[in-house]
């Protein structure tokens, strides 16, 4: 369902065609029609404060033809990526992500001193076609096992235990369903969006535990896994 190239410092995540995709990302974020999700690497020395990230990111991705393009940040090594599929139902979903923990954070309380960045960057497809509602709630199940993740791999902050970072991102696509509204049907998509990203985001979490006897700052070098996971 997705293809992915990597050239870095970009990594290119080709959907199977024009589909709808909901985000926060920093590049044309909320609901937009694309074809592609991007990820950007970037170096800690190149976030100075006051640097204007979104700006930056939409020259750069304009400059390599991908303005049309859904884009994301991240510090992370690219070549650490993860691609999984799963089915449900009769019906497909796949996650790529990558993931950092030098800026994890116990949701609730703000960690002040500096530390390394470090992010959370998820990709999900599904097959299934969406009402803008019923894509919403697929959205929160992938945070939701993002989340329970990073739970499970019990990195301990000086606030508490670690939930995510504070600069995740998380973007869903699916084909837009106009039909999906009753509550039911609802629950039957959303199930069918959650095990890619569940196997993965879990997948994510067990590579994480080394992180997680190490200093905050350190987690970035060791929290994520080789390879892809099938």
């Amino acid at each position: 369902m997705i293809e992915v190239a990597l050239e870095r410092p970009w990594l290119v995540a080709r959907l199977p065609g024009p589909m709808r995709v909901l985000s926060w990302a920093p590049h044309r974020p909320g609901l937009v029609i694309a074809d592609r999700v991007v990820w950007r690497e970037v170096r800690d020395a190149e976030l100075a404060p006051g640097f204007d990230a979104e700006r930056w990111l939409a020259a750069e991705m304009a400059g390599r033809d991908l303005g049309a393009a859904v884009g994301m940040l991240t510090s992370r090594t690219l070549d650490r990526h993860h691609l999984a599929e799963a089915s449900a139902e009769g019906l497909r979903a796949a996650c790529l992500a990558t993931v950092g923990l030098g800026n994890a954070e116990a949701v609730g309380r703000r960690l002040v001193p500096e530390r390394a960045l470090g992010t959370i960057n998820l990709l999900v497809a599904v097959e299934a076609e969406l009402s803008e509602a019923a894509q919403l709630e697929a959205l929160s199940i992938a945070v939701e096992a993002r989340t329970a993740s990073v739970l499970e791999a019990g990195l301990v902050l000086p606030t508490g235990r670690a939930t995510g970072t504070g600069t995740d991102c998380v973007a869903l696509a699916c084909h837009p369903g106009a039909g999906a509204t009753r509550a039911s049907t609802r629950r039957q998509e959303r199930r069918s969006a959650l095990p890619s990203a569940q196997r993965w985001v879990w997948g994510a979490g067990s590579g994480c535990r080394s992180a997680a006897r190490k200093p905050a700052g350190r987690a970035e070098t060791s929290c994520e896994g080789r390879g892809t996971m099938g």
